[in-house]
């Protein structure tokens, strides 16, 4: 079996430094690393020395950049696994990955085990993220694989089996971080095969902070590539309406107390913005790059 894995960057060449190596320590070397960034400058000297590796550049946003890696990549892969820049995964991850898709050939979409996930808080140091790593590889590699059905894939560690359909691309009209684009793109790879998710596979999402897009953007996101995706049959509506109301409710109840590294009050306004758009006729994913 051929492996890719493939990191999508911007703005962040001192993480990229820190996580892409450890996709070069994996107990199974990938064939080839891939990481797409919107400029040469995004990728650091650590991760440029790395075996195997191919620093592409294309347009900027989430999706675009994915979808220059797959360009890239050219078919040649059986199967891509993709990882956000600040994810730390397991030594054993794809030696796992290899021999769980041997096993379960109708698997075409799958995703980890998350052992920590800073996305919901002010997010993990690289130290901190590795510690916890490491101190759950030092138990060995999962003597079973633990499979179960999952309804989507988790982006920041996404197993796509290419094969069952190459010219399967992300959704570029999803802009910027791509809200939502994991479910959209292993959902439409999913009428191939099974999605699931394998608690063998183990990592750390630092969830970073810097580089990530407005506040009031990302509001409009929640809203309008929800609906989007109800549009185009990926998500049934009343999923869609049950995940749009959980977003505008959370962002309405800690308005008065966020977070603070959340702007409650920017994604409230995003997702008022949507709404108007929506009652107007002119809501589109793409009108979150005019906020």
């Amino acid at each position: 079996m051929r492996i890719a894995a493939a990191i999508a960057t911007t703005g962040r060449p001192s993480i990229v430094d820190l996580t892409a190596p450890r996709w070069a320590a994996q107990s199974r070397l990938y064939d080839h690393c891939i990481i797409s960034a919107a400029d040469q400058s995004d990728v650091g000297p650590a991760a440029r020395a790395m075996p195997g590796v191919q620093v592409v550049t294309g347009p900027k946003g989430l999706c675009a950049q994915r979808n220059t890696a797959l360009n890239a990549l050219g078919g040649a892969y059986d199967v891509v696994v993709f990882a956000d820049d600040d994810y730390v995964p397991s030594k054993w991850f794809l030696e796992l990955t290899e021999q769980i898709l041997l096993q379960e050939s109708d698997i075409v979409a799958l995703t980890g085990i998350v052992l920590k996930d800073g996305i919901n808080t002010a997010g993990l140091g690289f130290e901190e993220a590795a510690r916890i790593v490491d101190a759950d590889d030092a138990k060995g590699p999962a003597a079973a694989f633990d499979i179960i059905p999952a309804p989507h894939t988790y982006g920041c560690n996404m197993i796509l089996r290419m094969s069952a359909s190459p010219g399967l691309r992300f959704d570029e009209r999803l802009p910027l971080y791509g809200w939502m684009e994991d479910l959209d793109f292993s959902r439409r790879l999913g009428v191939h095969g099974r999605i699931a998710r394998a608690r063998a596979l183990h990592g750390v999402h630092m969830g970073v902070k810097s580089g990530r897009q407005s506040q009031v953007r990302l509001g409009y996101s929640q809203v309008a590539n929800i609906a989007y995706l109800a549009r185009k049959g990926v998500m049934p509506w009343p999923e869609a309406c049950a995940q749009i109301a959980r977003n505008v409710t959370a962002n309405v109840v800690r308005v008065v107390a966020p977070e603070p590294w959340v702007d409650r009050k920017g994604r409230l306004q995003g997702n008022f913005i949507a709404f108007r758009d929506a009652m107007r006729g002119a809501q589109r994913p793409e009108r979150a790059l005019d906020l």
